[in-house]
């Protein structure tokens, strides 16, 4: 009798066991947060807002859509302008995951502020070349020939990176120059150039050659003066932290390297 009871209580503890791991698997789901995988999926999805430098549109863009394809059920949502107006954005509480920075001195801005995740990582460098009209009117061939009577130049303002390396080389090239405008980025130049407002514009060599021969490049040696570096961080209101650190990866590894290569940026 007492066998009985005994393989009784045994199964009666197997089937309280197999109830609550049943109940268990069958409780409420926690809610998946924007950008967020579900738990051991090793999936992303959500939205991932990157703020980027004028300069970067063509490879970002590119970059973009290379993620979105790469992850399905993300979407990268992108915003360029001039990195100084981007910092100030996010200073004021503009909704950014990513900030790319076309120097690291507006990169900083946000670091000293409190406002990054974690440290930037440099992920591209760029120069300054002269872009003219292709039928370059003004016979532009070496940056001196920028300061000549009449000729019309256009330079990014100096509180973008582009402006900034502009008034580095005019220094160490013991040149003034005389813009007729100073632009807020340095597509905006580049604008100028290619619509014939300009006889020319200081801009990077990525913007030349991405201007698909709308205007012509000249180097000239004195932009080794001004080397920009290229920074990008994940800002630390984000709240999609997970995917602004896969769309960081993807830019700062092989990929991106090969894509921002083939824009003419140079290695950080």
């Amino acid at each position: 009798m007492s066998d009985l009871r005994g393989r009784w209580r045994l199964v009666a503890v197997m089937v309280a066991a197999g109830l609550a791991g049943a109940l268990s698997a069958c409780g409420p789901a926690g809610n998946t947060p924007a950008g967020n995988a579900p738990a051991g999926t090793g999936q992303l999805s959500g939205t991932v807002t990157v703020f980027a430098a004028a300069s970067l549109k063509g490879t970002f863009t590119q970059l973009a859509r290379e993620f979105e394809a790469k992850n399905p059920g993300t979407k990268v949502t992108l915003s360029f302008a001039g990195s100084s107006d981007l910092a100030t954005q996010i200073t004021q509480g503009a909704p950014a995951d990513v900030f790319a920075s076309a120097d690291t001195k507006n990169m900083a801005k946000l670091a000293d502020a409190g406002l990054l995740d974690g440290t930037a990582t440099n992920f591209a460098t760029n120069v300054l070349e002269i872009a003219v009209p292709s039928s370059n009117p003004a016979s532009i061939a070496s940056f001196t020939d920028l300061a000549k009577p009449g000729v019309k130049v256009v330079v990014c303002a100096t509180q973008v990176p582009c402006g900034a390396a502009a008034d580095a080389v005019e220094r160490a090239a013991g040149v003034t120059l005389s813009p007729v405008s100073e632009e807020s980025s340095v597509t905006d130049v580049l604008g100028k150039v290619t619509s014939g407002e300009a006889d020319a514009g200081l801009v990077y060599v990525t913007d030349v050659k991405g201007a698909g021969g709308k205007a012509k490049g000249i180097p000239f040696d004195e932009a080794s003066e001004a080397v920009n570096t290229y920074p990008i961080a994940t800002v630390r209101s984000s709240r999609s932290k997970d995917l602004a650190g896969a769309f960081i990866a993807l830019v700062a590894g092989a990929e991106g390297r090969s894509t921002l290569g083939a824009a003419g940026f140079g290695a950080p």
